[in-house]
């Protein structure tokens, strides 16, 4: 019996991990069909091959189901779903605008969940090996001054994801969160960061101001490769090459600075839970 070839569906794939993710499947003979917020963002990708779609993640449900639709009815399956939509939103929890909280929520949380609910209908129907990969971050585990709000997001992704792993497992389709450091993609350059409405002296004269600063001259100088990365996410989602014989994991973290932070929150929360052992554990009931 023949496989199926992967159909993938991409969201943000302008730029950045999207864009690279849709250009190694096409190079491995896969079908793809790349969303964007407008079609001259993904005009590229068209003329790579791939299918182009309209598609804004922060959209009603029912829009997100009609776009769902289309796309399973273009093949007539979708193996691989990949959230990738998100944006960085900098500033001190004071400084940012209850409208900013709420939009940064509703593109990489709220987005991330309704693309989820609007393809699983198809994806339940498709037989076979299928993927839902989400976009967490290094600041899934670890926040920080001056980008709570971005890392809350991500958290919260990463939360979702556990549980919809559990949720599918039966069902045959298998989950991931993919975990990246920081690689030399656009999310951190001007006009697409997002800066609080508000600066306030005494966080600009504090850790949130270094932020600022180190953020200014980050754009382009990460260390991490995407298209490297990208080949990695494609060979994990499809276990093969460097994935084969391996099953999906439950988090795919990319970069050795992720690693490395990663490592270290897990080793200070075991020391924090050893530290407090007993006096926080003596609060059963008798």
């Amino acid at each position: 019996m023949s496989v199926p070839t992967p159909v993938w569906f991409i969201t943000a794939a302008s730029s950045g991990f999207g864009k690279c993710m849709a250009l190694e499947a096409l190079a491995r003979g896969h079908k793809v069909i790349a969303s964007a917020r407008s079609l001259s963002r993904i005009a590229e990708l068209k003329e790579a091959g791939a299918d182009t779609v309209v598609l804004d993640v922060t959209s009603p449900l029912e829009e997100l189901e009609r776009v769902a639709k289309e796309a399973n009815d273009k093949y007539g399956y979708i193996t691989h779903l990949a959230n990738v939509a998100g944006y960085v939103l900098v500033g001190a929890v004071e400084e940012t605008s209850p409208e900013q909280d709420l939009k940064i929520f509703t593109t990489n949380v709220l987005g991330t969940l309704n693309v989820v609910k609007a393809f699983l209908t198809h994806l339940r129907a498709t037989s076979g090996h299928r993927t839902i990969s989400n976009f967490g971050s290094v600041v899934s585990w670890q926040g920080g001054a001056g980008y709570a709000l971005y890392a809350g997001t991500k958290w919260a992704v990463s939360g979702i994801t556990e549980g919809l792993r559990a949720e599918l497992a039966p069902l045959g389709i298998s989950v991931t969160v993919i975990e990246p450091g920081y690689y030399r993609t656009a999310v951190l350059a001007e006009g697409v960061q997002v800066q609080s409405e508000k600066h306030i002296d005494v966080y600009e004269d504090g850790d949130v101001g270094e932020l600022r600063k180190w953020l200014e001259g980050k754009h382009g100088t990460q260390r991490g490769d995407t298209a490297k990365a990208c080949r990695v996410i494609i060979d994990v989602l499809t276990m093969s090459g460097c994935a084969e014989g391996k099953e999906i994991p439950i988090r795919v973290v990319l970069g050795e600075d992720a690693h490395q932070v990663i490592r270290e929150k897990c080793e200070s929360t075991l020391k924090l839970l050893d530290e407090w052992e007993g006096a926080a554990t003596n609060t059963d009931f008798d």
